[in-house]
């Protein structure tokens, strides 16, 4: 509705996980390079942060980067069953008929992964809301998944992702095998005040806009309001332009975010 009337050859503000229109705030920065670091030393590493910081596109920026070079397996729901969750997984490393013998699976599993070696593939699987994992006992088959290992590489890298409950589930004592494996963490924060202008103005060149289509007042009632969490930031910043777009605003002000926040509140 709006895209034409302000000029954007897409949304700005869409909910997809576009790494295109990542924007990378001191935190995105480190936590990408965390990321990216512990893929290349085939290391487990654990990102968390809260609901909607950023965590998934950080995740597909990670994949575009390694597409090519390694083999990726993403796992977004990992509702799973121990069994389920091998099973799953050698289906994506191209075991052709995985075994539904746990025993015979991870023989099967292993073979591969040597297989995927020998050809110059590292697998790399990236299990997206963690914190949903039902079971110990799936942990306990991810923290194994690093046994399969030659004298000096690991066979596979482990990426895992989720909301803080996760860091506060795996501090738990029995937990601990699986924490001595995680080679590096990192907690994402939500941007600072002073980086949401940047934020706003950087999805808005992405999109072929202006950069200065909300104006100051409005970027301080925006960071007000979402708290510098960037999918609240996109979802106050495309309600105040569907507003805007109704008033037939050129620019975006305080009054315009702030007649759309109480609308926000009750998503």
């Amino acid at each position: 509705m709006y895209k034409d009337f302000f000029g954007f050859k897409a949304r700005p503000f869409a909910k997809t996980p576009d790494p295109k229109f990542l924007y990378m705030s001191r935190s995105h920065r480190e936590a990408y390079a965390r990321l990216l670091h512990a893929v290349e030393e085939h290391d487990m590493v654990l990102l968390t942060g809260g609901i909607g910081c950023g965590k998934t596109t950080l995740s597909r920026k990670l994949m575009d980067e390694l597409e090519g070079r390694y083999r990726i397996v993403l796992l977004t729901n990992p509702r799973l069953s121990p069994l389920e969750f091998l099973h799953v997984l050698a289906l994506r490393l191209g075991v052709e008929k995985p075994a539904n013998n746990k025993s015979e699976l991870l023989e099967q599993l292993g073979t591969q992964l040597f297989q995927l070696y020998q050809e110059g593939q590292h697998p790399v699987l990236i299990i997206d809301e963690a914190q949903l994992i039902p079971h110990k006992d799936v942990f306990d088959e991810i923290r194994l998944l690093t046994n399969y290992q030659l004298d000096d590489v690991n066979l596979i890298s482990v990426v895992l992702m989720g909301q803080p409950e996760l860091n506060k589930r795996l501090a738990h004592s029995v937990y601990e095998p699986l924490r001595q494996r995680i080679g590096i963490q990192f907690s994402l924060m939500s941007l600072q005040s002073s980086e949401v202008a940047e934020y706003l103005a950087h999805r808005l060149d992405c999109a072929g806009g202006r950069r200065d289509l909300f104006a100051p007042s409005a970027v301080k009632a925006i960071s007000r309001h979402s708290g510098g969490i960037p999918r609240r930031i996109n979802q106050l910043a495309s309600l105040a332009l569907l507003e805007g777009f109704g008033r037939g605003v050129a620019q975006i002000d305080a009054d315009v975010v702030e007649s759309v926040a109480d609308e926000l509140e009750g998503l």
